[in-house]
């Protein structure tokens, strides 16, 4: 972002991005939000590359519209490395229950059922940061993802 200069004593602030670099950047959002919906949640490596198309084409010519790109690969690539370590922790499950020939029940039901309530967790904090992020992008303003793992700088 440009800084503007005024007098002395007042405050010196961060000009709005341009419309086209908003437009942009909710395009990054609502681009990994949607391939990833087609293409089913646990498959979001879609949603990588929904935001990478936006990162690609915008990463010289707009600092904010790439700074939110960046950002929404990150979390959905994050999103992605959760989900694969939810299955792998399903089939560690599955294999604890059939190598104690169903006594390991006992343990894995709670265990299993946790793991769903979870797995919906991520999910429905996916959908609503994503929508978040898409507006604060549209609206000009900055936005961090939670639980993000930063991949890409």
């Amino acid at each position: 972002m440009e800084q503007i200069s005024q007098p002395a004593g007042q405050a010196v602030g961060p000009l709005s991005p341009k419309i086209s670099d908003r437009q942009w950047a909710a395009s990054a959002h609502l681009a990994a939000l949607v391939m990833s919906l087609m293409t089913s949640w646990l498959a979001g490596i879609a949603g990588v590359v929904g935001a990478g198309a936006v990162y690609l084409i915008k990463r010289e010519d707009s600092p904010f519209a790439t700074e939110h790109a960046r950002e929404a690969i990150n979390f959905n690539l994050s999103m992605f490395i959760y989900a694969c370590l939810a299955v792998a922790l399903a089939v560690v499950l599955v294999g604890a229950t059939v190598l104690t020939l169903g006594i390991g029940l006992i343990l894995t039901i709670p265990a299993g059922i946790l793991l769903v309530v979870a797995g919906c967790g991520i999910a429905i904090m996916w959908l609503v940061c994503s929508v978040v992020a898409a507006i604060k992008a549209w609206n000009g303003e900055p936005y961090r993802y939670p639980l993000t793992l930063r991949l890409l700088k």
